[in-house]
Protein backbone atom coordinates (compact mmCIF):
# COMPACT_ATOMS: atom_id res chain seq x y z
CA UNK A 1 0.00 0.00 0.00
CA UNK A 2 1.25 3.19 -0.97
CA UNK A 3 0.44 6.40 0.84
CA UNK A 4 1.05 10.33 0.74
CA UNK A 5 0.45 13.41 2.16
CA UNK A 6 1.45 17.11 1.73
CA UNK A 7 2.19 20.02 4.55
CA UNK A 8 2.75 23.76 4.10
CA UNK A 9 1.50 26.55 3.46
CA UNK A 10 0.98 28.62 0.14
CA UNK A 11 3.66 31.61 1.47
CA UNK A 12 5.19 29.54 4.00
CA UNK A 13 9.52 28.49 4.15
CA UNK A 14 8.62 25.20 1.89
CA UNK A 15 5.62 22.98 0.97
CA UNK A 16 6.87 18.98 2.11
CA UNK A 17 5.27 15.56 0.32
CA UNK A 18 5.97 12.61 1.51
CA UNK A 19 5.16 9.04 -0.02
CA UNK A 20 5.50 5.61 1.94
CA UNK A 21 5.49 2.42 0.21
CA UNK A 22 7.49 2.75 -3.07
CA UNK A 23 9.97 0.04 -3.45
CA UNK A 24 13.39 0.03 -3.75
CA UNK A 25 15.12 0.41 -7.07
CA UNK A 26 13.58 2.91 -8.64
CA UNK A 27 14.96 4.95 -11.09
CA UNK A 28 14.42 8.53 -9.52
CA UNK A 29 16.50 12.00 -9.65
CA UNK A 30 15.99 15.46 -8.35
CA UNK A 31 15.90 16.45 -12.29
CA UNK A 32 12.96 14.10 -12.62
CA UNK A 33 11.23 16.40 -10.64
CA UNK A 34 12.34 19.80 -11.26
CA UNK A 35 11.04 18.77 -15.07
CA UNK A 36 7.41 17.81 -13.43
CA UNK A 37 7.41 20.83 -11.55
CA UNK A 38 8.50 22.83 -14.74
CA UNK A 39 5.39 21.49 -16.83
CA UNK A 40 3.08 22.68 -13.63
CA UNK A 41 4.27 25.96 -14.76
CA UNK A 42 3.58 26.27 -18.28
CA UNK A 43 0.56 27.33 -19.77
CA UNK A 44 -1.38 30.94 -21.07
CA UNK A 45 -3.45 32.67 -19.03
CA UNK A 46 -1.29 32.02 -15.53
CA UNK A 47 -0.75 35.49 -13.42
CA UNK A 48 2.52 37.28 -12.57
CA UNK A 49 3.33 34.86 -9.72
CA UNK A 50 4.96 32.22 -11.96
CA UNK A 51 7.02 35.20 -13.13
CA UNK A 52 9.10 35.32 -9.91
CA UNK A 53 8.03 32.40 -7.32
CA UNK A 54 10.43 29.46 -8.24
CA UNK A 55 10.16 25.74 -7.20
CA UNK A 56 13.91 24.65 -5.45
CA UNK A 57 13.45 21.22 -5.14
CA UNK A 58 15.22 18.86 -2.57
CA UNK A 59 14.97 15.07 -1.83
CA UNK A 60 15.36 14.83 1.52
CA UNK A 61 14.93 10.78 2.03
CA UNK A 62 14.28 7.42 0.51
CA UNK A 63 16.40 7.95 -2.72
CA UNK A 64 19.84 6.95 -2.96
CA UNK A 65 22.55 7.87 -5.88
CA UNK A 66 19.37 7.97 -8.14
CA UNK A 67 17.50 4.78 -6.42
CA UNK A 68 14.92 4.69 -4.42
CA UNK A 69 15.75 2.28 -0.96
CA UNK A 70 12.66 1.36 -0.17
CA UNK A 71 12.01 3.91 2.66
CA UNK A 72 9.60 6.70 3.02
CA UNK A 73 10.64 9.41 0.29
CA UNK A 74 10.33 13.33 1.57
CA UNK A 75 10.65 16.09 -0.77
CA UNK A 76 11.08 19.55 0.08
CA UNK A 77 9.89 21.87 -2.67
CA UNK A 78 10.88 25.77 -1.06
CA UNK A 79 9.79 29.25 -1.39
CA UNK A 80 11.74 31.19 -3.19
CA UNK A 81 9.19 34.53 -1.79
CA UNK A 82 9.83 33.34 2.04
CA UNK A 83 11.83 36.33 2.78
CA UNK A 84 9.14 38.52 1.79
CA UNK A 85 6.27 36.26 4.17
CA UNK A 86 8.83 35.83 6.76
CA UNK A 87 6.77 38.34 9.26
CA UNK A 88 3.36 37.34 8.35
CA UNK A 89 3.87 33.67 8.11
CA UNK A 90 6.51 33.24 11.04
CA UNK A 91 5.45 30.05 12.76
CA UNK A 92 6.98 31.92 16.14
CA UNK A 93 5.39 34.56 17.74
CA UNK A 94 6.35 38.37 16.52
CA UNK A 95 5.93 41.61 17.82
CA UNK A 96 2.19 43.01 16.82
CA UNK A 97 4.17 46.34 15.91
CA UNK A 98 5.78 44.55 12.64
CA UNK A 99 2.11 43.53 11.67
CA UNK A 100 0.95 46.70 11.32
CA UNK A 101 3.22 47.99 8.53
CA UNK A 102 1.71 48.39 5.31
CA UNK A 103 3.71 45.85 3.23
CA UNK A 104 1.35 45.95 0.17
CA UNK A 105 2.40 47.40 -3.65
CA UNK A 106 0.21 50.11 -3.97
CA UNK A 107 -2.66 48.48 -5.73
CA UNK A 108 -5.53 48.55 -4.54
CA UNK A 109 -6.73 45.03 -5.43
CA UNK A 110 -3.47 43.95 -3.57
CA UNK A 111 -4.00 43.52 -0.23
CA UNK A 112 -1.07 44.24 2.03
CA UNK A 113 0.69 41.43 3.27
CA UNK A 114 0.53 41.99 7.23
CA UNK A 115 -2.70 43.43 7.20
CA UNK A 116 -5.99 41.11 8.48
CA UNK A 117 -8.08 39.44 5.54
CA UNK A 118 -11.68 39.91 6.97
CA UNK A 119 -13.48 39.77 3.31
CA UNK A 120 -13.85 36.48 2.45
CA UNK A 121 -13.88 35.82 -1.71
CA UNK A 122 -16.63 34.31 -2.96
CA UNK A 123 -15.89 30.74 -4.24
CA UNK A 124 -13.14 29.93 -2.05
CA UNK A 125 -12.95 28.29 1.34
CA UNK A 126 -12.14 31.22 2.86
CA UNK A 127 -15.84 31.74 4.99
CA UNK A 128 -16.44 28.21 5.40
CA UNK A 129 -12.87 28.21 6.74
CA UNK A 130 -13.14 30.86 9.53
CA UNK A 131 -16.02 29.68 10.97
CA UNK A 132 -15.50 25.92 11.39
CA UNK A 133 -11.81 26.63 12.50
CA UNK A 134 -12.76 29.43 14.42
CA UNK A 135 -10.46 32.00 13.14
CA UNK A 136 -10.28 35.76 13.23
CA UNK A 137 -9.22 36.47 9.81
CA UNK A 138 -8.97 34.35 6.20
CA UNK A 139 -4.98 34.08 6.03
CA UNK A 140 -4.42 30.76 7.72
CA UNK A 141 -7.62 29.27 5.44
CA UNK A 142 -6.24 30.43 1.96
CA UNK A 143 -2.38 29.73 2.99
CA UNK A 144 -3.25 26.42 3.20
CA UNK A 145 -6.43 26.03 0.78
CA UNK A 146 -3.75 27.69 -2.05
CA UNK A 147 -3.40 25.68 -5.32
CA UNK A 148 0.43 26.35 -4.43
CA UNK A 149 0.04 23.16 -2.62
CA UNK A 150 -0.21 21.45 -5.70
CA UNK A 151 3.12 21.32 -6.67
CA UNK A 152 3.64 18.92 -3.75
CA UNK A 153 1.16 16.87 -5.22
CA UNK A 154 3.00 17.08 -8.61
CA UNK A 155 6.18 15.99 -7.11
CA UNK A 156 4.39 12.75 -5.72
CA UNK A 157 2.78 12.53 -9.11
CA UNK A 158 6.33 12.32 -10.82
CA UNK A 159 7.46 9.53 -8.60
CA UNK A 160 4.02 7.85 -8.95
CA UNK A 161 4.52 7.85 -13.13
CA UNK A 162 8.15 7.05 -12.81
CA UNK A 163 6.91 3.78 -10.38
CA UNK A 164 3.69 2.96 -13.09
CA UNK A 165 5.88 3.27 -16.10
CA UNK A 166 9.37 1.36 -15.23
CA UNK A 167 7.31 -1.86 -13.25
CA UNK A 168 4.33 -1.49 -15.69
CA UNK A 169 5.18 0.17 -19.15
CA UNK A 170 2.20 2.54 -17.93
CA UNK A 171 2.44 5.98 -19.28
CA UNK A 172 -0.11 8.89 -19.09
CA UNK A 173 -1.11 12.01 -20.81
CA UNK A 174 -2.75 15.02 -20.12
CA UNK A 175 -4.54 17.72 -22.40
CA UNK A 176 -7.42 20.32 -21.98
CA UNK A 177 -10.47 19.40 -23.84
CA UNK A 178 -12.61 22.49 -23.12
CA UNK A 179 -12.17 26.11 -22.49
CA UNK A 180 -15.55 27.83 -21.10
CA UNK A 181 -18.10 26.67 -23.95
CA UNK A 182 -16.02 25.21 -26.93
CA UNK A 183 -14.83 21.79 -26.60
CA UNK A 184 -11.88 20.13 -28.67
CA UNK A 185 -12.96 17.28 -30.97
CA UNK A 186 -10.44 14.59 -32.35
CA UNK A 187 -8.79 11.25 -31.02
CA UNK A 188 -7.14 10.92 -27.78
CA UNK A 189 -3.19 12.01 -27.35
CA UNK A 190 -1.03 9.70 -26.91
CA UNK A 191 2.63 9.70 -24.46
CA UNK A 192 4.42 10.47 -27.56
CA UNK A 193 2.34 13.52 -28.02
CA UNK A 194 3.28 14.68 -24.52
CA UNK A 195 6.36 17.17 -25.84
CA UNK A 196 3.71 18.77 -28.15
CA UNK A 197 1.23 19.41 -25.64
CA UNK A 198 3.90 20.64 -23.64
CA UNK A 199 4.51 23.32 -26.53
CA UNK A 200 1.05 24.27 -26.94
CA UNK A 201 -0.41 27.23 -25.37
CA UNK A 202 -3.80 26.02 -24.09
CA UNK A 203 -2.57 22.51 -23.86
CA UNK A 204 -4.17 21.61 -26.86
CA UNK A 205 -2.82 19.69 -29.81
CA UNK A 206 -4.68 20.96 -32.70
CA UNK A 207 -3.55 24.63 -33.30
CA UNK A 208 -6.63 26.02 -34.05
CA UNK A 209 -8.43 24.79 -30.87
CA UNK A 210 -5.38 25.96 -29.34
CA UNK A 211 -6.04 29.37 -30.39
CA UNK A 212 -9.37 29.43 -30.32
CA UNK A 213 -8.87 28.42 -26.58
CA UNK A 214 -6.12 31.54 -26.07
CA UNK A 215 -8.89 33.62 -27.42
CA UNK A 216 -11.63 32.93 -24.63
CA UNK A 217 -8.89 33.18 -22.28
CA UNK A 218 -7.74 36.74 -23.57
CA UNK A 219 -11.45 37.69 -23.47
CA UNK A 220 -12.08 37.03 -20.22
CA UNK A 221 -8.72 38.77 -18.94
CA UNK A 222 -9.97 41.88 -20.81
CA UNK A 223 -13.23 41.93 -19.15
CA UNK A 224 -11.92 41.54 -15.84
CA UNK A 225 -13.02 37.83 -15.44
CA UNK A 226 -11.65 34.45 -14.66
CA UNK A 227 -13.08 31.24 -17.12
CA UNK A 228 -13.23 27.57 -16.41
CA UNK A 229 -13.21 24.35 -18.26
CA UNK A 230 -12.30 20.21 -18.55
CA UNK A 231 -9.17 18.80 -18.90
CA UNK A 232 -8.66 14.88 -19.84
CA UNK A 233 -6.47 12.49 -18.77
CA UNK A 234 -5.57 9.43 -20.37
CA UNK A 235 -3.42 6.22 -19.37
CA UNK A 236 -2.43 3.74 -21.69
CA UNK A 237 -1.01 0.24 -20.69
CA UNK A 238 -3.18 -0.40 -17.72
CA UNK A 239 -3.25 -4.13 -17.43
CA UNK A 240 -6.96 -5.56 -16.47
CA UNK A 241 -7.55 -6.29 -13.00
CA UNK A 242 -6.53 -3.16 -11.09
CA UNK A 243 -9.09 -2.27 -8.43
CA UNK A 244 -12.00 -4.34 -7.34
CA UNK A 245 -15.65 -4.86 -7.12
CA UNK A 246 -15.67 -6.71 -3.64
CA UNK A 247 -15.50 -3.62 -1.43
CA UNK A 248 -16.47 -0.15 -2.10
CA UNK A 249 -13.01 0.95 -0.60
CA UNK A 250 -11.45 -1.04 -3.45
CA UNK A 251 -13.11 0.08 -6.40
CA UNK A 252 -10.68 2.07 -8.71
CA UNK A 253 -12.79 4.48 -10.08
CA UNK A 254 -13.77 6.03 -6.66
CA UNK A 255 -10.71 6.43 -5.59
CA UNK A 256 -9.64 8.28 -8.38
CA UNK A 257 -13.04 10.47 -8.60
CA UNK A 258 -11.95 10.94 -4.89
CA UNK A 259 -8.40 12.20 -5.51
CA UNK A 260 -9.35 14.60 -8.46
CA UNK A 261 -12.12 15.75 -6.78
CA UNK A 262 -9.41 16.77 -3.90
CA UNK A 263 -7.97 19.24 -6.28
CA UNK A 264 -8.60 23.31 -5.72
CA UNK A 265 -11.31 24.29 -8.19
CA UNK A 266 -12.64 20.73 -9.17
CA UNK A 267 -16.40 20.45 -9.68
CA UNK A 268 -17.05 17.34 -11.30
CA UNK A 269 -15.21 14.29 -12.44
CA UNK A 270 -16.25 11.76 -14.94
CA UNK A 271 -14.74 8.63 -16.32
CA UNK A 272 -15.06 7.28 -19.72
CA UNK A 273 -18.39 8.86 -21.42
CA UNK A 274 -20.05 9.12 -18.02
CA UNK A 275 -22.64 11.83 -18.49
CA UNK A 276 -23.02 11.19 -22.04
CA UNK A 277 -23.85 7.35 -21.32
CA UNK A 278 -26.80 8.55 -19.46
CA UNK A 279 -28.68 10.25 -22.28
CA UNK A 280 -28.10 6.82 -24.10
CA UNK A 281 -29.99 3.32 -23.86
CA UNK A 282 -28.43 0.30 -22.32
CA UNK A 283 -28.13 -1.61 -26.21
CA UNK A 284 -25.71 2.05 -27.05
CA UNK A 285 -23.90 2.83 -23.69
CA UNK A 286 -21.39 -0.28 -23.29
CA UNK A 287 -18.45 -1.68 -24.71
CA UNK A 288 -19.35 -5.10 -26.57
CA UNK A 289 -16.15 -7.94 -26.44
CA UNK A 290 -14.94 -8.80 -29.12
CA UNK A 291 -12.74 -11.70 -30.21
CA UNK A 292 -9.47 -10.55 -32.68
CA UNK A 293 -8.10 -13.00 -35.62
CA UNK A 294 -5.67 -13.61 -33.00
CA UNK A 295 -7.53 -15.21 -30.33
CA UNK A 296 -7.37 -11.61 -28.40
CA UNK A 297 -10.36 -10.16 -26.44
CA UNK A 298 -10.73 -6.24 -27.31
CA UNK A 299 -13.40 -3.68 -27.14
CA UNK A 300 -15.61 -2.20 -29.84
CA UNK A 301 -15.89 1.19 -27.87
CA UNK A 302 -14.04 2.34 -24.71
CA UNK A 303 -17.38 4.35 -23.58
CA UNK A 304 -16.57 3.19 -19.72
CA UNK A 305 -13.19 4.74 -20.12
CA UNK A 306 -11.15 1.40 -18.89
CA UNK A 307 -13.19 0.67 -15.66
CA UNK A 308 -16.25 -1.36 -15.28
CA UNK A 309 -17.41 -2.89 -11.92
CA UNK A 310 -14.74 -0.72 -10.54
CA UNK A 311 -11.77 -2.48 -11.78
CA UNK A 312 -9.36 -1.55 -15.37
CA UNK A 313 -10.93 -3.75 -17.69
CA UNK A 314 -7.79 -3.28 -19.80
CA UNK A 315 -8.50 -0.31 -22.08
CA UNK A 316 -7.57 2.54 -21.82
CA UNK A 317 -8.23 4.83 -18.71
CA UNK A 318 -10.16 8.57 -19.73
CA UNK A 319 -10.34 10.50 -16.72
CA UNK A 320 -11.89 13.96 -17.38
CA UNK A 321 -12.15 16.90 -14.63
CA UNK A 322 -14.24 20.04 -14.77
CA UNK A 323 -12.65 22.98 -13.36
CA UNK A 324 -14.71 25.97 -12.34
CA UNK A 325 -13.50 29.52 -13.24
CA UNK A 326 -10.67 30.67 -10.92
CA UNK A 327 -12.40 32.47 -7.29
CA UNK A 328 -10.51 35.31 -7.42
CA UNK A 329 -12.22 37.47 -9.67
CA UNK A 330 -10.24 40.73 -10.57
CA UNK A 331 -13.59 42.79 -10.37
CA UNK A 332 -14.10 41.50 -6.43
CA UNK A 333 -17.49 39.69 -5.65
CA UNK A 334 -19.84 41.36 -3.32
CA UNK A 335 -18.87 39.69 0.17
CA UNK A 336 -19.35 41.06 3.78
CA UNK A 337 -16.40 41.48 6.12
CA UNK A 338 -16.54 39.40 9.29
CA UNK A 339 -14.75 41.96 11.67
CA UNK A 340 -17.22 44.79 11.08
CA UNK A 341 -20.36 43.28 9.63
CA UNK A 342 -20.59 45.80 6.78
CA UNK A 343 -21.25 44.75 3.29
CA UNK A 344 -18.14 44.98 1.30
CA UNK A 345 -16.03 43.70 -1.45
CA UNK A 346 -13.89 39.95 -1.49
CA UNK A 347 -10.52 40.42 -0.88
CA UNK A 348 -8.29 40.27 -3.91
CA UNK A 349 -4.90 39.04 -4.34
CA UNK A 350 -2.98 38.70 -7.79
CA UNK A 351 -4.46 35.30 -9.78
CA UNK A 352 -4.58 33.42 -13.01
CA UNK A 353 -7.16 34.08 -15.46
CA UNK A 354 -7.50 30.56 -16.18
CA UNK A 355 -5.85 27.59 -14.38
CA UNK A 356 -6.49 24.41 -17.02
CA UNK A 357 -3.18 23.95 -18.39
CA UNK A 358 -1.43 23.19 -14.50
CA UNK A 359 -4.70 21.43 -13.93
CA UNK A 360 -4.43 19.20 -16.21
CA UNK A 361 -1.18 17.98 -15.14
CA UNK A 362 -2.74 18.01 -11.60
CA UNK A 363 -5.16 15.98 -12.83
CA UNK A 364 -2.64 13.86 -14.00
CA UNK A 365 -0.53 13.52 -10.93
CA UNK A 366 -3.35 12.55 -9.11
CA UNK A 367 -4.38 9.74 -11.42
CA UNK A 368 -0.88 8.35 -11.44
CA UNK A 369 -0.97 8.35 -7.43
CA UNK A 370 -3.73 6.43 -7.42
CA UNK A 371 -2.68 3.90 -10.11
CA UNK A 372 0.32 3.36 -9.12
CA UNK A 373 -1.64 2.46 -5.53
CA UNK A 374 -3.67 -0.20 -7.05
CA UNK A 375 -0.76 -1.21 -8.87
CA UNK A 376 1.31 -1.82 -6.00
CA UNK A 377 -1.85 -3.74 -4.36
CA UNK A 378 -1.64 -6.37 -6.95
CA UNK A 379 1.32 -6.91 -7.26
CA UNK A 380 3.72 -5.53 -5.06
CA UNK A 381 6.38 -6.04 -3.71
CA UNK A 382 9.91 -4.85 -1.91
CA UNK A 383 11.56 -3.96 -4.95
CA UNK A 384 11.08 -2.79 -8.38
CA UNK A 385 12.49 -6.00 -9.84
CA UNK A 386 9.92 -8.37 -7.57
CA UNK A 387 6.52 -5.97 -8.50
CA UNK A 388 7.65 -6.39 -12.30
CA UNK A 389 8.20 -10.40 -11.87
CA UNK A 390 4.23 -10.42 -9.83
CA UNK A 391 3.02 -8.56 -12.87
CA UNK A 392 4.69 -10.47 -15.54
CA UNK A 393 3.25 -13.95 -13.90
CA UNK A 394 -0.43 -12.46 -13.52
CA UNK A 395 -0.07 -11.39 -17.01
CA UNK A 396 0.93 -14.73 -18.39
CA UNK A 397 -2.30 -16.01 -16.67
CA UNK A 398 -4.54 -13.07 -18.08
CA UNK A 399 -2.99 -14.38 -21.44
CA UNK A 400 -4.60 -17.91 -20.89
CA UNK A 401 -7.63 -16.86 -19.57
CA UNK A 402 -8.15 -14.43 -22.60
Amino acid sequence: MLTWMTAGESHGPALVAVIDGVPSGLELTTADLERALARRRLGYGRGARQAFERDEVRILSGVRHGRTIGSPIAVEIANSEWPKWRTVMAADPVDPAELLIDAGTGDEREIARNRPLTRPRPGHADLAGMLSYDLPEARPVLERASARETAARVALGAIAEALLAQAGGIELVAHVVAVGPLRAEGELPRPQDAEALDGARMRALDPLTDQAFVDLVDEAKVQGDTIGGVVEVVAWGVPVGLGSHVAAARRLDAAIAQAVMSIQSVKGVEIGDGFAQAALLGSQAHDEILKSADGRLHRASNRAGGIEGGTSNGEAIVVRAAFKPISTVPRALRSVDLATGEEARGLHQRSDTCQLVPGALIVQAELALVLADALFAHAGGNSVSEMKRNLTAYLERVAERA
